[in-house]
């Protein structure tokens, strides 16, 4: 599996909000931001398009 969240940037977000963040979530946001990013390419693939916009997302 790709790495596509980074985990300092979401850790610091997390303690600056007063939360700390599990190793189990670290993974699950990293497959939510895979299924994004595939759906997105899905959708921009659908309309006929190569580059992937904001309304694709």
């Amino acid at each position: 599996m790709a790495t596509f969240i980074v985990q300092k940037a979401y850790r610091d977000l997390a303690k600056k909000k007063g939360f700390l963040v599990g190793s189990d979530s670290i993974k699950a946001l990293d497959k939510a931001v895979e299924k994004l990013v595939t759906d997105a390419m899905a959708r921009t693939k659908a309309n006929g398009r190569k580059t992937i916009k904001a309304q694709d997302i």
